[in-house]
């Protein structure tokens, strides 16, 4: 907000909204702005975006090497997700570079998708793997801050500013036989729903340019409308997959009693919780939480994930969904045949989700995001923190 005060010195209206939209957030006091955000005034280089790039996407890399024992020509599929940077030669042309990766690597760089498209690489990894047998997937989710700064005053476009941070994740699926009790999850089911059909749900989230010129990510009001039309639309798709009978045949009776006996008659919610024991909802913003876990009927252990993340991290785009689920490992609480929901939302507009499956209990890891931090968590967020 001190920067904010000295970039915006002409705009005190700008600096206002977004000092109400911080102390609103539920952001804390740990999240990362990559280093040329913190000039005065900001420098977006091309080069400052692409070391954010290297910073954040070879150390998960590295990360995640040392963990497996994976080893560069092991990778036979990479995909790399990233919306609003978009270099030539590309991020996943960079990876291949720096580590040496074989000359017949199936390569694959996602962008312009949002905050969804982690889940969108993991189905297109799935799909890849069906046809390209005993091989490795290696999925990079990530989001770069560094071009796409806002120093305008649209508050539309403000609103990114408050809630975007630095993040990272890598994720490697395997179908090799000998991974099958190797592996931590077993992949389920992947849905995909896109609530496009009009001009209102892509005017949703964009990237525009202001009348001064100065471009970033436009937040529209009508962002947690179109995204629950999207929700329920995903729901509809998942439901039948992963619910039990008794909780199908609950949802049939009432749809037939509201068509035939009484339109008035309450739709009936699904208990989610029946079908699955750990939901990761995309940690967009405390909105988008919060209307998740009313949406849902969840309690308040069962969105702790998200609601930690979204504090220590911010939103970190599409690897936010990881985050949660290191969290969730972290604490214990991940047991051997648990299912674990992933919920992602997106630019477009996309609901977009995966449903995983625990192959065995997972021991407390030592390593990771959370490693220096966790033994504070969970942490109380009070509606307003007075800056």
């Amino acid at each position: 907000m001190e920067h904010s005060r000295l970039i915006l010195k002409d705009n005190s209206q700008s600096v206002e909204f977004q000092m109400r939209i911080l102390e609103r957030s539920g952001l804390g006091e740990e999240t990362c702005l990559p280093p040329p955000i913190h000039y005065i005034p900001p420098t977006p280089t091309m080069e400052a975006a692409r070391g954010e790039a290297e910073v954040v996407i070879f150390t998960a890399i590295d990360d995640l090497m040392k963990k497996t024992g994976l080893k560069p020509k092991d990778i036979d599929i990479l995909i790399v997700n990233c919306s609003l940077f978009s270099p030539t030669p590309s991020l996943s042309a960079m990876v291949v570079n720096k580590y040496k990766l074989r000359s017949n690597i199936q390569s694959f760089n996602l962008s312009g998708m949002g905050c969804s498209a982690g889940l969108i690489s993991i189905d297109l990894a799935r799909d890849l793997l069906q046809v390209h047998p005993n091989s490795y997937a290696l999925v990079v989710s990530t989001e770069i801050i560094t071009p796409n700064y806002y120093k305008g005053s649209e508050r539309a476009m403000l609103l990114p500013n408050c809630l975007f941070r630095m993040g990272g994740a890598t994720i490697l699926l395997s179908n090799k036989r000998r991974d099958r009790y190797r592996s931590k999850y077993r992949l389920v089911h992947v849905v995909r729903t896109h609530k496009g059909a009009d001009n209102k749900a892509f005017r949703c989230v964009f990237e525009q340019e202001d009348p001064q010129g100065k471009v970033g990510i436009n937040l529209s009001k009508d962002l947690m409308v179109i995204a629950g039309e999207a929700l329920k639309s995903n729901i509809t798709t998942i439901g039948p997959l992963v619910l039990p009978a008794s909780e199908l045949l609950l949802f049939l009776l009432t749809l037939i009693n509201r068509k035939i006996l009484n339109p008035e008659w309450k739709p009936y919610i699904a208990d989610f919780k029946q079908a699955v024991e750990h939901f990761c909802i995309h940690a967009g913003g405390r909105a988008v939480i919060d209307e998740l876990q009313k949406n849902l009927q969840l309690s308040a252990e069962h969105v702790e994930a998200s609601r930690m993340t979204l504090h220590r991290f911010g939103n970190t785009s599409s690897s936010s969904l990881w985050y949660e689920m290191s969290y969730i490992e972290v604490k214990g609480r991940m047991k051997r045949g648990d299912r674990v929901w992933q919920i992602a939302f997106g630019s477009g507009f996309k609901c977009n989700s995966a449903v995983w499956k625990c192959n065995r209990t997972i021991k407390t890891p030592t390593d990771g995001p959370w490693r220096d931090c966790i033994d504070k968590y969970p942490v109380h967020i009070p509606e307003t923190v007075k800056l």
